[in-house]
């Protein structure tokens, strides 16, 4: 297939040129730091996940002291990644390593699924970049050159299609390479053509940050990493996103729901 061939001399060149070698869980590469990485940029940049890795790592840098870690840590640590469900993911998955592993990440991406957050596409990139197993999987990325290259004229390509095709690309030796190659050759083209992956059957555009309920959930947890409040306090400070008070009710009960925030009487506080 002439356009799988020009795909895989493309992605070569540019990240023998320009790839990002730098990045520290491409230096520092054990099962650790890899899971970390990847559940941190699941759906966030890495310019943002780069600093606010180093600070993790080096606050909590085993499964060990992540699983014992209080709670109330690991948000604040996680602060400014958004989507904060995911810190209490990753705790509960180092728990769960420690506690069901004997602390060893497990290779085999059928157990990784068993981990909180982690679905087939993270459990196939933690395989592929801890352990270099030539394990398939998509991400938007991934999906941006292939769709770039073998499906230019398609439209609502579905990622089953996309994945016979990565497999027949995988470096069967060095897929680890492979897919960070993948990866930055996918984020460059995002920076010079109209975004392919609006061609995705699977394509949703992201809900506007702004005002939404996710911006108030993550104010609420900032809030809350100085004490506790009480609700009136609360409020109060919430009062430039929302003013009748009703949305701030129903994000503070799914916070508690969530097991992110308790409450006794007027109080709320970090689980």
């Amino acid at each position: 297939m002439k356009e799988l061939a020009a795909l895989k001399d493309a992605v070569h060149t540019y990240y023998r040129e320009h790839g990002r070698h730098d990045l520290p869980w491409r230096i520092n590469i054990s099962p650790y730091s890899i899971y970390i990485s990847e559940v941190m940029l699941q759906q966030t940049q890495v310019s943002r996940v780069r600093g606010k890795y180093a600070e993790f790592i080096a606050e909590l840098p085993s499964f060990e002291s992540l699983a014992s870690a209080p709670q109330a840590e690991v948000i604040r640590l996680w602060q400014g990644l958004g989507y904060n469900r995911r810190a209490l993911w990753l705790k509960a998955g180092a728990e769960a390593v420690v506690g069901s592993y004997g602390g060893e990440l497990p290779r085999d991406p059928t157990e990784l699924k068993k981990l909180p957050g982690i679905g087939p596409n993270t459990a196939g990139s933690i395989a592929a970049f801890a352990f270099n197993s030539p394990v398939v999987f998509i991400e938007t990325n991934i999906r941006r050159v292939f769709l770039h290259y073998c499906f230019a004229d398609k439209e609502g390509v579905a990622d089953v299609n996309i994945l016979q095709l990565i497999e027949q690309a995988l470096d069967g030796e060095e897929p680890r390479q492979w897919y960070w190659a993948l990866m930055d050759y996918g984020s460059y083209l995002a920076t010079q053509l109209p975004n392919p992956n609006r061609r995705s059957k699977h394509y949703t555009k992201q809900s506007k940050f702004a005002g939404s309920d996710r911006q108030i959930r993550g104010e609420v947890l900032r809030l809350l990493l100085s004490g506790a409040m009480t609700r009136t306090v609360l409020y109060e400070s919430l009062a430039p996103y929302e003013q009748d008070g009703h949305r701030i009710d129903q994000i503070l009960q799914g916070l508690v729901g969530e097991g992110f925030v308790t409450h006794q009487k007027d109080i709320y506080k970090l689980a």
